[in-house]
Parts: structure tokens; sequence; C-alpha cells
């Protein structure tokens, strides 16, 4: 029998005033793998994630998380239950350093009774998690402020506060944008490790090359609609994607 889906969209819609932003979105996320979600700007990516992680309420459809409706559910209970995001605009706390910043999720609900409230040395937890998404231990930029960090540590502080509530689902929102070749180069194999240690990802990106050598399904949206879903091959070779998005960029 398949295994059952770790995350379910069915016939999502939601309007801002006149204007649709998504209509009627359905798919389903298989535990393990790597789902990428493509369109233009404007065709209602980051308000699928905002209505799938709770900070936007549909109007008509459901999100389903192990089976469970997370539907009406607010933010932070969402993502106590193991489903996380990091956010296109992120949104890290800039006063504090940046190991500082993984002390919250480091003691949400969710980890606690993981843990069976013997973390250890929490500071030290979340200095470990920093090093693994690649802050340099030694060079002490965990315990620079967030607001004095670059970009490329800024994405990856954001997978930090993620990883830090021990998801089973982490929804990246265009953790690529911004990032040199080389800084997304060293970010694909984290991202590698993280489906090999069983967790699960769903990314909205931009950068097709990269997410296509990552992905194992895409979902392609257009003015709020899915147009299109299959293996990166069969996304790529869809006439209907070609015409509503890709056009030169058929080249990845």
């Amino acid at each position: 029998m398949a295994e059952s889906p770790i995350l379910e969209v069915t016939e999502l819609s939601k309007f801002f005033g006149g204007v649709q932003a998504i209509m009627n979105v359905s798919f389903a996320l298989a535990p393990g793998q790597i789902l990428g979600i493509i369109g233009p700007n404007g065709s209602g990516k980051t308000t699928l994630v905002n209505l799938i992680s709770g900070f936007v309420k549909p109007d008509k459809g459901s999100v389903f998380f192990k089976g469970r409706n997370i539907t009406a559910l607010q933010p932070h209970k969402i993502a106590n239950l193991g489903l996380t995001r990091t956010f296109q605009v992120m949104r890290p706390y800039h006063s504090l350093s940046a190991f500082k910043n993984l002390i919250v999720p480091l003691n949400s609900p969710r980890v606690k009774r993981s843990s069976a409230g013997k973390l250890g040395d929490i500071d030290a937890v979340a200095i470990d998690i920093l090093e693994e998404v690649g802050f340099e231990r030694d060079a002490r930029v965990p315990y620079k402020t967030a607001g004095s960090l670059p970009l490329g540590y800024l994405k990856r502080l954001e997978l930090g506060r993620c990883i830090a509530l021990k998801p089973e689902v982490i929804i990246c929102d265009e953790v690529f944008s911004g990032l040199s070749m080389s800084e997304i180069t060293s970010l694909i194999p984290l991202l590698e490790r993280l489906r090999m240690e069983g967790i699960t990802l769903m990314m909205i990106e931009h950068r097709l090359r990269e997410l296509f050598r990552l992905s194992d399904r895409v979902v392609v949206l257009a003015f709020g609609r899915k147009i299109a879903e299959g293996t990166p091959d069969e996304v790529m070779n869809n006439r209907t994607v070609k015409e509503a998005y890709l056009g030169t960029e058929t080249k990845v």
C-alpha cells in the first residue's frame, strides 16, 4: 500500500477583495519527498505557503498534516505539530545573537516533549545547530547579532530556527533568493542532508536549475491555479507550462 501523505492540500482558495490569489489548488506531499512549487511572480506561491502555515485563512478548502485537519489552527500550533517554514523576508530577532535566535524554538512545547525536558546545555545545542547549517563556530559568527549578518547567514539562520523545532516538514520560501551561486551550491548539500535525516521539504523557488536538481515532483502555479504537476522532466516538457511560465528559461 502507498504511504499516506504527510501534507495534503485540498481545493484551497483565497481571495483578497476581488482578487483571486489561490483557486482550487490541490496536491499531496509524501513523507521524505522534496516537492517544488514554481510559477511567475504573482502566481500565488507565497500566499499558498501562508495558507498552509496558518498565517492566512482560506476562503475555501482544507489543509491536512499527517491526516489531521489543521486549516483553522494558529501558526504556532501548526509549528508545534512539526510543520515549519522559512520566510522570504527573513524575520530574525535582530538585536539578539544568532544562536540566541534559536533559544525560542528550543524552548517550544514540541522540543520539550521530544526531549523529555533533558535537552542539556541549550546554548550549546543552539550553536551545534548553527554549525550544522553552515555557521563557523570558531569564527564567532554564531555570537554576532542577527541584524549584523549578511543575507547568506540570515537564510541559514532561518533554516536553523526551523531545524531547532525538530520538524517533520519544512516549507522553504525562496531560500535561494538573493544568494550567490557559491552560496546556493553550499546550501544544496544541507537540504539533501535534511531529506536523508527524514525531513520532508516543500520548496518555493525561482531558481529552476537548482530546484529541479533537488525535487522529486514539481507543482506549477499560474494566476493562482495549479496548471501542472509531475517530475521535473514532465513539467519541463509540458506545453502549457512552457507557454505560461518557462518561456526562454527552458534550458535548465
